[in-house]
């Protein structure tokens, strides 16, 4: 579990592939012991396992279904990764709750400068649009967010300058595919009520 604060991001340093699954080398400022092998970071808002350190390197296997899910079909060399480690018990919850469990990925449509910061429309699969509540948070690239606006297709969120210093959506451009993770609480009250 996650609450989508970012305040650390690292840098694809390897990215191997086969047909099914990927190895990705992250190289971060982040730091990470030995016995964090085995856990659970996010990455871009992914929940993925720490398999490996070497030197200052961490590695992730990434399976065919997140392939599917995620935009890490398309990661490569030189991509900046949002990490955040896992929610440890008492600590403060400034976000929501994140799971990790990317729901499906969004296609940014337009990017508009108000003030110091960014309006960014994305646009969806339209099978997903129930899931989306005005006000309501949502994770994109591991980013705690509120949707600010929703259209037939689409909708918005506003990302301060804080958050644009501290994640990887300083780095978005138009057309570039984002992971999105949708309220779990939404998910849940959708299902009940059908």
């Amino acid at each position: 579990m996650f609450n989508g604060i970012i305040y650390n991001q690292g840098l694809v340093t390897s990215v191997q592939k086969s047909k099914k699954n990927s190895l990705i080398g992250i190289k971060s400022k982040y730091k990470f012991a030995q016995r964090e092998i085995g856990s659970s970071i996010a990455c871009n808002g992914v929940c993925l396992t720490l398999v490996s350190i070497r030197s200052s390197n961490i590695f992730f296997f990434v399976s065919y279904e997140t392939l599917k899910r995620s935009n890490f079909s398309k990661i490569k060399k030189g991509d900046y990764i949002n990490l955040e480690k896992s929610l440890v018990y008492g600590n403060n919850i400034s976000g929501h709750y994140v799971q990790g469990h990317v729901d499906t990925t969004g296609l940014v449509k337009n990017i508009i400068i108000a003030g110091k910061s960014w309006v960014i429309k994305i646009s969806i699969n339209a099978k997903y649009m129930k899931f989306l509540v005005d006000k309501a948070s949502i994770s994109i690239n591991g980013v705690s967010l509120t949707i600010s606006k929703i259209a037939s297709n689409n909708f918005e969120i506003t990302v301060i300058p804080h958050t644009l210093k501290l994640s990887n959506l300083k780095k978005l451009k138009k057309n570039d595919t984002v992971n999105i993770e949708f309220d779990i609480f939404s998910k849940y009250l959708l299902k009940i009520s059908n």
